[in-house]
């Protein structure tokens, strides 16, 4: 909430926020693919200030044996937050929201996976945000996405997903920490698979009309297909560069290869040389 004595913004007279940008804009995004080696899928994301980390491992066998399904492999995420990653020190417990986030990521990620292809199993996936300036579960989302498709999993499509809203009284794409504290607020965490534009994951904090409904999903949907090709974008830079030293090593093989051929063709040419030499010399006795 806005502090006595600060001027609310006026976005509709501005046409600018709090933080420069427009009112469809995202905040700068980066995603590194393939960060933690020991995992079987990992992604780091930096999505304005927010900063999380994501591995997947699976899949593997659940257990215990009474959590598994016979029919598809169960998606398991879970959700946390550093204690330093906002500016009150978190209880570095688990709480009901992070609870409630693990669930929704979850049921988002299985939605985008071939779970039938993989009965009695688990993937395991865990998100760890170090820092926080809102949004942190759509980051969380994106990161596990990319996450799963490091990890070589089957997957129907990867998920996109960014915050979409309300405030001070105007219809804006991912919302920032002062955005989301506006009087007005109203947030709304949205995530889909793009080719398909199928929701899997739907949120809303607040209240909105439904032209302003209309609005927001139509949006949403938008600044998600964005966050789609920075994905893509990522994970081809990560795939292009390990094709990139297999042809290397390849290549320095065929070299190898190339040496001792001439080397085998050297030695046999001296061979040939000596028994000439032999049987001249012979002859001559």
């Amino acid at each position: 909430m806005s502090k006595k004595g600060e001027e609310i913004p006026d976005y509709k007279k501005d046409k600018k926020r709090v933080d420069g940008r427009k009112m469809d804009e995202l905040r700068p995004l980066s995603i590194k693919v393939g960060v933690i080696p020991n995992a079987n899928g990992s992604a780091y994301v930096e999505w304005g200030q927010n900063k999380v980390y994501a591995t997947v491992y699976g899949p593997r066998e659940a257990l215990p044996k009474h959590t598994q399904n016979p029919f598809k492999a169960v998606v398991k995420a879970t959700y946390r937050m550093a204690a330093f990653s906002v500016p009150d020190r978190k209880n570095p417990r688990p709480n009901r929201r992070d609870q409630e986030i693990s669930k929704v990521l979850s049921e988002a990620l299985e939605k985008s996976v071939f779970v039938e292809q993989f009965p009695n199993t688990e993937i395991s996936v865990f998100v760890e945000v170090i820092d926080s300036n809102a949004g942190s579960r759509v980051a969380c989302l994106v990161a596990a996405s990319v996450a799963m498709a490091d990890a070589g999993i089957p997957m129907r499509d990867l998920i996109s997903a960014t915050g979409v809203g309300k405030a001070f009284n105007e219809i804006i794409l991912d919302l920032n920490k002062e955005e989301e504290d506006a009087p007005d607020a109203v947030d709304v965490p949205l995530g889909i698979l793009p080719n398909s534009d199928e929701i899997v994951l739907l949120q809303m904090d607040g209240l909105l009309t439904k032209e302003e409904w209309k609005k927001v999903i139509a949006l949403g949907i938008k600044g998600c297909k964005q966050v789609y090709e920075i994905q893509k974008n990522a994970l081809k830079e990560k795939f292009e560069l390990g094709n990139v030293s297999e042809s290397d090593d390849s290549g320095n093989a065929l070299e190898k290869k190339k040496e001792t051929g001439k080397k085998m063709k050297e030695e046999k040419g001296k061979e040939k040389i000596k028994e000439r030499s032999e049987k001249e010399k012979k002859v001559k006795k």
